[in-house]
């Protein structure tokens, strides 16, 4: 599989994913630039964390207006894979490739943290190499991750299967104390309803290899490898 790492002005775990693309995985991986128009090369794209464009309006919303972001709208559109990573996540949401939105963290701080996540459906490409009910633990890094969106179109989504993780605690229980930064229903991670586009705050680039303190990231990784 060969992979593209989205870089804007302001990426910053961009080399972090790249790193564990290349090295780790041993998958072919290309960095992407900002105006870069074409993506047919590939077949994964990842929008990885940071801040681009310094985070100006709000997160995500300059980046969603580049030439790069109009390429990975119509990526996606083909039905090829697309990963969001925090940032990603919240350009994503801003392109629409995924419902609801990224608002700011309910204590309005910067949080980050070692968190556990609960694996809600694993019949995805995303999650394939899982089993529904696993923990995984992966750290988060934002200001703006409490994920929001209305309660019909949740109800939606979990009937759907969209809903990929939700933070939990430990054993895999979805607690309020569980949840760092406020979002509804606990969700950590989501799909779009085609099935190919997947944003999560979390960050699973920081989480493959044991020396960081975990490696349960790899198995998201190895998802999308085996899809």
């Amino acid at each position: 599989m060969k992979f593209g790492v989205c870089v804007f002005p302001g990426s910053n775990c961009d080399y972090d994913t790249y790193y564990v693309i290349r090295d780790v995985l041993e998958q072919e991986v290309e960095f992407v630039y900002w105006e870069e128009k074409d993506l047919s090369r590939f077949d994964c794209v990842i929008l990885p964390g940071g801040f681009s464009f310094g985070d100006y309006l709000r997160p995500g919303a300059l980046a969603s207006k580049t030439p790069l972001a109009e390429a990975v709208y119509e990526f996606a559109q083909k039905g090829k894979f697309v990963l969001g990573i925090c940032n990603g996540f919240q350009i994503l949401t801003e392109l629409h490739l995924l419902p609801g939105a990224l608002l700011p963290n309910l204590n309005m701080r910067f949080v980050c943290k070692w968190v556990y996540l609960r694996v809600e459906n694993n019949n995805t490409p995303f999650t394939k190499a899982l089993d529904k009910g696993d923990v995984l633990k992966i750290p988060i890094a934002h200001h703006d991750g409490r994920y929001y969106v209305p309660e019909k179109e949740l109800k939606e989504m979990e009937e759907r299967g969209q809903i990929l993780l939700r933070y939990s605690d430990e054993k895999g229980n979805v607690t309020p104390d569980a949840n760092p930064n406020g979002s509804v229903s606990n969700i950590a991670g989501v799909m779009n309803r085609e099935g190919n586009v997947f944003g999560l705050m979390p960050h699973p680039e920081r989480a493959s290899e044991d020396i960081l303190g975990s490696h349960d990231g790899l198995m998201l990784w190895y998802s999308l490898i085996r899809s």
